[in-house]
């Protein structure tokens, strides 16, 4: 062996010190790090879920309070990205070392996306310069092009530093664009007040790759092994404050939290909860645990747990600080829920609305009337600071803030591209309408936008969504039309919002049904459709809420305590006469679904083995077979009725559910 001499090796030195090892000689010795010795103070400022959800909810905020004639029900301007960015932006100028990020879940809700690609969302996004922005599931919606077409919009934007965007556990194929790019990193070293800390992404695996549509051979490792294995490097650098930046959901936060050592905080998403004070309920909202959640990690030490719900309608603030050990000294924080200024009558809304139908009735779609809240008067200021009083007794996060100006400006023009295409009002929803992806009292049911009217309904409890069984009806009518069709089969997850009393616009139907999925007709036995839709119960007693399946044509009975291939029972298919007659295993219907669950996804594997002559494209986009739906219905042009389907037509009759463990 040729020795170096004392002046090389003094040169490698340096070097050694930066790495675990320089070889595997025996005799080389490993300089770790210094081992920084001071405390932080960290101010994260986040979201996760926006989900394109770019404009203010026109629907708004339900307030009840009394200013002087008795409990009255008002509404107040609710969420928007232009006050994200103003609340992001006024907590950044009172807080120290402030750190902002995303946890994922973009893109695909809105038609900001479905014009824009997630341009729009990037341009928002870019408002505010996140620091980090983790995958999400629904990032790969449109392949790892499409995800990289939204990297590259992101990328263009006036950040001083572009958005850091992490995801240890993606691995990407020699067909996906971003194969060795190296621009998604699984963590990313930061340093406040000269202490360093570290942030590890990590993306949802299972949900991912079987419900969104990443290339074939773009793969996801697991949650916990691959969060510890980022962890254990990252303290071997010498790194303390460890923060996982997740779209996992709070479930597996909660279980990461406590499988993991040496992790401090997690800040995550994809699950959509809502955490807060109790208080929260006094004005119909349900949060599932408190902000933060804490807990203690492996080590029994404390971890911070924080999720900031969805669309654009929650900033959350969490103070963390660490001591010189890296250890949470303390963890504290608001998730501000932004409203507006605007605070209205509810009983001015419903005049407004109903003479704005009245004006609308019989009118083609140009000299019809668009809904514009400003035109409803708002209370009295002296109303007002009753209410805003009231509001600060009860201790509720409530920020009633004004939108970022300069997002509003940049979103102006896109705006005008979505409102031209959303505007025309199709038909009127005589009653709200409430999504839900599985029956019961025990699984996912905080998601509504219409808040308890929608979350504790009874009807909904049993049966399930109600707009999830009118689109399922919906594809059927389509599939009759086209070939046919015996049976419609759709998920529940595959239908993203309710829909309010009132006015129903195309842009609410593209909301509703976002993604790029088109109708597909395949013929199974009946044999196989209970196959599928027992796949797809599995998938949901797996904990993928999504995967429910919602059916037109079709309805049973089920029983979630019972073995896969037993839980369904009581099958009938509709016949031509309306009636229903028991599901025949050995026959063969015509279904009519979308190609996502055609292919196998979201768990209904049995789909993806009907091939050849026993499959063929529609060539429908299922939102445009929704639309054609509701142009059908009966009435006057923008008279149209959307009723709820009447309760023998929905796809599950009983339901029994098991309790829901931590780990399913």
């Amino acid at each position: 062996m040729q020795y170096l001499n004392k002046k090389r090796v003094l040169a490698i030195l340096p070097l050694c010190v930066m790495f675990t090892a320089c070889n595997d000689d025996k005799d080389v010795v490993v300089v770790q790090p210094p081992v920084e010795n001071k405390s932080l103070e960290l101010n994260i400022l986040h979201i996760n879920d926006h989900h394109s959800h770019l404009d203010e909810d026109k629907d708004g905020f339900a307030l009840k309070a009394n200013v002087g004639h008795g409990d009255e029900d008002f509404n107040a301007g609710k969420g928007g990205f232009a006050r994200v960015t103003a609340m992001i932006n006024q907590l950044a100028a009172e807080k120290k070392n402030v750190f902002k990020m995303h946890a994922g879940d973009a893109i695909t809700g809105d038609l900001y996306y479905n014009l824009t690609d997630g341009k729009a969302d990037a341009d928002a996004m870019n408002t505010v310069c996140f620091d980090t922005f983790t995958l999400g599931n629904h990032e790969f919606d449109s392949t790892d092009v499409g995800l990289k077409k939204f990297i590259d919009f992101l990328d263009q934007g006036n950040c001083k530093e572009k958005t850091k965007i992490l995801s240890a556990n993606v691995s990407f194929g020699a067909s996906s664009p971003l194969y060795k790019t190296n621009r998604i990193q699984k963590s990313q070293i930061f340093e406040k007040d000269g202490v360093k800390f570290a942030v590890i992404g990590l993306t949802i695996a299972g949900k991912t790759k079987n419900s969104s549509q990443p290339n074939s051979d773009t793969t996801f490792a697991d949650e916990i092994v691959t969060a510890q294995k980022e962890i254990d490097q990252l303290k071997a650098q010498g790194i303390k404050n460890i923060i996982l930046q997740t779209h996992v959901g709070y479930d597996l936060d909660q279980k990461l939290a406590t499988a993991l050592t040496d992790v401090d905080v997690i800040v995550g998403g994809d699950s959509h909860t809502l955490l807060g004070p109790k208080s929260l309920k006094k004005y119909s909202l349900s949060p599932e645990g408190a902000y933060p959640t804490q807990l203690k990690n492996k080590n029994g030490e404390a971890v911070c747990v924080a999720q900031a719900w969805e669309y654009s309608n929650i900033v959350g603030e969490l103070n963390v600080k660490f001591d010189k050990d890296g250890k949470i000294a303390s963890c504290t924080g608001t998730p501000h829920l932004l409203l507006g200024e605007d605070i209205k009558r509810t009983a001015d809304i419903k005049k407004y609305n109903a003479d704005l139908m009245q004006f609308n009735a019989g009118k083609s779609p140009a000299q019809q009337k668009i809904y514009n809240r400003d035109e409803i008067p708002n209370i009295s200021v002296a109303e007002k600071d009753l209410i805003l009083n009231q509001i600060k007794a009860d201790q509720v996060p409530f920020n009633f803030i004004q939108p970022d100006p300069k997002t509003l400006n940049v979103l102006k023009p896109y705006q005008t591209q979505k409102q031209k295409f959303a505007e025309e009002v199709v038909g009127q929803a005589t009653d709200n309408l409430c999504s839900r992806r599985v029956p019961g009292t025990q699984r996912d049911v905080g998601r509504s936008t219409l808040g308890d009217v929608c979350n504790k309904n009874t009807h909904v409890d049993q049966h399930g969504g109600d707009i999830q069984q009118i689109i399922a009806e919906a594809f059927l009518q389509q599939g009759k039309a086209f070939f046919g069709a015996d049976i419609s089969i759709q998920n529940g997850g595959g239908v993203r919002e309710d829909v309010a009393q009132g006015n129903v616009t195309v842009g609410k139907i593209y909301s509703v049904l976002p993604f790029k999925n088109t109708l597909v007709e395949l013929h199974l036995t009946g044999a196989e459709v209970k196959a599928t839709l027992e796949d797809a119960i599995d998938s949901v007693i797996a904990n993928n809420t999504g995967s429910y399946p919602y059916t037109g044509g079709l309805r049973w009975n089920v029983d979630f305590s019972k073995n896969k291939g037993q839980r369904l029972t009581q099958l009938q298919v509709r016949n031509q006469d309306g009636k229903y007659d028991a599901l025949d295993l050995n026959k063969t219907y015509k279904i009519v679904t979308i190609d996502f669950l055609a292919n196998g996804k979201d768990g209904y594997t049995t789909l993806s083995s009907i091939t050849g002559d026993r499959r063929s494209n529609v060539g429908l986009d299922y939102a445009e077979a929704f639309l054609k739906y509701t142009q059908g219905l009966a009435g006057q042009i923008g008279q149209k009725k959307i009723n709820k389907l009447p309760t023998e037509a929905y796809s599950t009759q009983q339901f029994v559910d098991v309790a829901k463990t931590q780990t399913q």
